[in-house]
């Protein structure tokens, strides 16, 4: 994985609940180095209206579930780390982490162009992280059409982030499992959906990602 940047800051976890009773919050970290994370650290919360950030510092933490949970010195009850839900928390971009070669932060690849087999299928315009082991690239043909694309090793031929390219070879008929539904499918899936809502979405993928690249 790869934090999220916008602006001149990084994106480096998400809260996504409180925990506890005394200010903890559980924060889903975007980043392949969570060991950065560190008492004393501190950290820029923006909320979902962006438009200020609220620097906060590290005093304890420790993992719990697939989450960090936090502990910020002066958030002590519930309701002031309710005030921090939905919040990302961010550094300056140049305090990001240096990586090694070969690796690449997938935040920088957002607006690159990504080619299958030597055809270009469009072009990245965010990513998502999930259960999944590598993040999804979501990839707009310029028709109006998007798909999500695995980043994941086994896939990629290369990605030039200093040329605005990404090389994959997906296998075939990815990109028709993760296109959006027809019109018929969605009439169709609409019936169904009211049997059984789970159904409803895009085409579920059955290939399971490798290892990403950060």
């Amino acid at each position: 994985m790869s934090p999220e940047i916008s602006g001149d800051f990084i994106t480096l976890a998400l809260v996504v609940k409180t925990q506890g009773r005394h200010g903890e919050v559980a924060v889903e970290v975007h980043s392949d180095i969570p060991e950065r994370f560190t008492e004393g650290m501190k950290l820029l919360a923006v909320g979902k209206q962006r438009d200020s950030r609220r620097e906060l510092e590290i005093e304890d933490l420790w993992p719990h579930k697939g989450l960090l949970v936090l502990k910020f010195r002066g958030v002590d009850s519930i309701s002031e780390a309710e005030s921090l839900l939905g919040a990302e928390l961010q550094v300056p971009c140049a305090e990001r982490a240096k990586l090694e070669p070969g690796w690449t932060y997938i935040s920088d690849l957002v607006g690159c162009t990504v080619v299958d087999h030597g055809r270009e299928i469009g072009r990245i315009e965010g990513v998502q992280f999930g259960a999944g082991e590598a993040p999804l690239l979501i990839v707009e043909d310029g028709k109006g059409a998007k798909f999500d694309v695995p980043f994941a090793e086994e896939f990629l031929e290369c990605a030039d982030v200093g040329g605005r390219q990404v090389r994959m070879r997906l296998p075939e008929g990815m990109l028709g499992i993760n296109a959006p539904l027809t019109a018929e499918e969605k009439r169709h899936q609409g019936s169904e959906g009211k049997k059984n809502p789970q159904r409803q979405g895009r085409r579920k993928n059955p290939l399971r990602a490798a290892r990403p690249l950060r």
